[in-house]
């Protein structure tokens, strides 16, 4: 793969970019998009929302000084050409590769990333953070967020945009709308955008008024503040609602964010304005390559693909266990009228897309909102229905409050399908789901799942929506299924887990799909003379307390297995069950230690962390006082 040709090959990135002229700039946004779609053809990656972005992106660092300036790019997934036009051209093959760059902005990684991100809506509360420490120290940098019209559907940004509004804060908020987040948008504000978008009536009129007012001789301030209010009224004649400006925004806009021209025009006049500024960008996802722009949903986040046809380049033997929660959950909804189905913003990422299709008046997609979605999803069941909210192990952390005080307080029956637990791979720290048993196992009435292979998966489903009360989590990964049969759904006994193998000189716990992992290291351990018990727990909590306590006093030493942080964890409930009941064995738990994940393949960063086959068996074979044999069978 070529690093570098064409026009940025002779120039400094990003500061001679102000030195190119029209033509220039659009040749480099030629060069940008191949060599991004080249990259995420390779690796995988958030291709669709960084396509859409180059234009912007040139006209943002041909206008601005980065780093002095900051840029802050909600949630990072349209943040590739930022990557590249800010001296990292050379590294950029190595994208969400272990120990490469990173698939979001980190400053860890480049001065030019001025704040971390990977959760939505953020990025205008970080500015205006920046902006209030800029002013305070008497500095006279621009704070500029480059929000997309999805993340507006989080709360947070709103929360952001009334706080600058009151502080009349001298931020520059871009609003990048391009009429998605990962799945379509949905809601008001959407519509809201699309009348903005298809209406311009409202900035020309305005722009004549103030140009007629302005040649107005001094009429006195009665006349003034009446006109003024004139002026305020034409918002509500041509667009009715005009919110930004009634938060206190100067509003921009909208303006075609693929004409770089036009960009830095409306970028330089809204820099000139004091006070807080939005200006509206209207982008294309996917722009500049076919297939991306006919799918948009699917190129969000999209694997290794053939460059021709657009295909993702996968092994299609075996389904995930999101497709498999799917279509349970389509299943037991013939059966059952009364399941719902909730989620933020993620129907196809967290298989719901033909469950929508079958069941729209069941469905709901909230926007980027995982509390609502949560608040939302316990009344539900206070009103009889019993509804699924399925939302990554990630961005159910955002919703913490609303799970303890909504939904377990009054033992609600919601069922959590917490897709993408346990290590995920190439998103890295802010996408890794390593937390979630740690922040449920805590609350009261809440139980916990984790299936270790897909068969499991549908009977847990069917046992959580078969509880008469209480909320149930279920976590599961981002991975391929095993490969067993999958049976007719049925209920397993509830708080029980199962004996897969016995031993008498170690047992192992293991909590979801490591347990297979647990097993292929039985066969190894076994020939090294170690008998080795293995439950697969099933339930985090409640634990089985009778055959946990029954094989760990057989066996006399423990190892705990699970996908997650150690503090809190599945481990740390064992060892409170031997508390509990006065025991005091030696116990080996592994799992994540006091540290964030990065980003590299899944299988990689499971044996890193000895969370895999070969690494379970050294954790066994040192903590049994053996020698671990490379490679044994």
């Amino acid at each position: 793969m070529k690093l570098m040709s064409g026009i940025l090959k002779s120039i400094k990135l990003p500061d001679d970019l102000k030195n190119l002229d029209d033509g220039q700039m659009i040749e480099a946004a030629g060069e940008v998009r191949k060599y991004m779609i080249q990259t995420v053809a390779d690796n995988g990656g958030h291709l669709a929302a960084s396509l859409g972005v180059v234009e912007l992106t040139l006209a943002l660092h041909s206008t601005f000084n980065s780093p002095r300036d900051r840029i802050i790019w909600d949630v990072g997934h349209q943040s590739y050409p930022h990557k590249l036009l800010t001296g990292r051209w050379d590294q950029f093959q190595t994208l969400r590769q272990h120990e490469g760059l990173c698939g979001f902005p980190k400053p860890e990684e480049s001065e030019h990333d001025s704040f971390l991100t990977g959760h939505s809506s953020t990025s205008i509360s970080a500015a205006l953070g920046l902006a209030q420490a800029r002013d305070y120290n008497g500095d006279d940098y621009k704070v500029l967020a480059v929000i997309g019209d999805g993340a507006l559907t989080g709360g947070m940004s709103f929360e952001a945009l009334n706080h600058a509004g009151h502080l009349k804060a001298n931020v520059l908020v871009i609003l990048n709308d391009n009429k998605m987040s990962i799945s379509s948008n949905v809601g008001s504000m959407s519509a809201y955008l699309g009348r903005i978008r298809s209406d311009p009536k409202y900035s020309r009129l305005k722009k004549d008024f103030e140009s007629f007012v302005n040649r107005i001789p001094w009429i006195g301030k009665k006349a003034v503040d009446f006109a003024e209010r004139i002026k305020g009224g034409l918002k509500y004649l041509v667009m009715p609602g005009m919110i930004f400006e009634e938060l206190g925004f100067t509003y921009f806009g909208p303006v075609d964010g693929h004409n770089i021209t036009a960009v830095k025009r409306i970028l330089k006049q809204a820099d000139q304005m004091p006070g807080p500024v939005l200006v509206h960008v209207v982008t294309e996802k996917g722009k500049g390559y076919h297939y991306a722009e006919q799918s948009p949903e699917m190129f969000h986040g999209i694997g290794p693909f053939d460059l021709n046809n657009g295909k993702l380049l996968k092994n299609k033997k075996s389904a995930s266990y999101t497709e498999v929660f799917g279509n349970t959950l389509i299943n037991l909804s013939r059966k059952n009228p009364n399941i719902m189905a909730v989620t933020a913003a993620m129907t196809t990422g967290t298989g719901l897309t033909e469950f929508a299709k079958e069941f729209p008046d069941r469905f709901y997609d909230v926007g980027i909102a995982e509390q609502h979605a949560v608040t939302l999803s316990a009344a539900l069941a206070a009103g009889g229905m019993r509804p699924v909210v399925a939302i990554y192990s990630t961005f159910l952390q955002r919703a913490y409050d609303q799970i303890l005080h909504d939904t377990c307080i009054q033992s609600l029956p919601v069922v959590f399908a917490i897709d993408r637990a346990g290590i995920t791979g190439e998103d890295g720290e802010t996408h890794q789901g390593l937390f979630d048993i740690s922040y449920l196992r805590s609350l009261p009435n809440m139980s916990i799942m984790a299936p270790s292979n897909e068969n499991e998966l549908q009977n847990m489903l069917t046992t959580a929506l078969n509880q008469k009360i209480g909320p149930v989590a279920l976590r599961y990964p981002r991975d391929k299924v095993e490969g067993v049969e999958l049976g007719s759904p049925q209920c397993i006994p509830w708080g029980k887990g199962e004996l897969l193998r016995q031993g008498n000189d170690l047992l192992i716990l293991a909590a979801g799909t490591v347990v297979n992992s647990a097993l292929t290291a039985y066969e190894k351990l076994f020939w090294q003379g170690i008998k080795t018990a293995i439950i697969n727990v099933r339930f985090i909590k409640p634990l089985d307390e009778d055959l946990i306590i029954y094989w760990a006093q057989k066996c006399r030493r423990i190892i705990t297995i699970e996908e997650n942080v150690l503090a809190g964890g599945f481990g740390s409930g064992v060892m409170e069950l031997f508390e509990k009941h006065g025991l005091c064995l030696p116990i080996k738990r592994l799992g994540i230690d006091d540290q964030f994940v990065e980003h590299g393949k899944r299988s990689n960063m499971l044996a890193a962390y000895n969370l895999d086959s070969e690494g379970i068996y050294k954790e066994a074979m040192a903590f049994t006082g053996g020698k671990a044999v490379e490679g044994q069978s």
